[in-house]
């Protein structure tokens, strides 16, 4: 179970769903997926389709206006926190990539109003093409070191 979790910690998504996709796997295989994961996601999604049912009735109700006020600091505290942890993991890497995508989101939003979507949809694509790009890079590097290596091989040590 501890090697699942830390498999379900290191993949990208939400840590539960992460886990129940490996735990429905292990026991069901993929009728395990599919149901662990349903079972993992339709509760929320009931509660909150449910609330936001009578949320158009409350919303008017000074306490409810209150305490989503409240949610907000918390949530902007959380996400906050997030932009924190991910950026020291994608600046420690010092690359100018990271920095030209920041920034030119910053501009995009704040000075310009581009949709957040627009954004967000434009730097995954940068991404998908640079994690593509610098694959090929890495493969293009191993390559040439083997044939460094088979070279050395090949090649008599002098004094031998």
């Amino acid at each position: 179970m501890l090697d699942l979790t830390a498999i379900a910690q290191s993949a990208p998504g939400s840590i539960e769903i992460n886990a129940s996709i490996l735990l429905g796997y292990r026991l069901a295989g993929l009728p395990g997926v599919v149901i662990t994961t349903l079972g993992t996601v339709l509760p929320p999604l009931m509660i909150l389709s449910l609330v936001s049912l009578f949320y158009a009735a409350f919303k008017s109700n000074e306490y409810v206006v209150l305490a989503m006020k409240g949610m907000q600091a918390g949530v902007a505290a959380i996400i906050l926190d997030v932009v924190i942890t991910m950026g020291k993991n994608v600046l420690s890497r010092r690359r100018a990539m990271p920095y030209f995508i920041m920034a030119g989101s910053f501009l995009a939003v704040f000075f310009f109003s581009v949709n957040v979507f627009v954004v967000i949809i434009v730097c995954g694509g940068i991404g998908v093409i640079d994690t593509l790009y610098g694959e090929k890079l890495r493969q293009i590097r191993f390559r040439k070191k083997e044939e460094s290596r088979r070279k050395k091989k090949e090649t008599p040590e002098d004094g031998a």
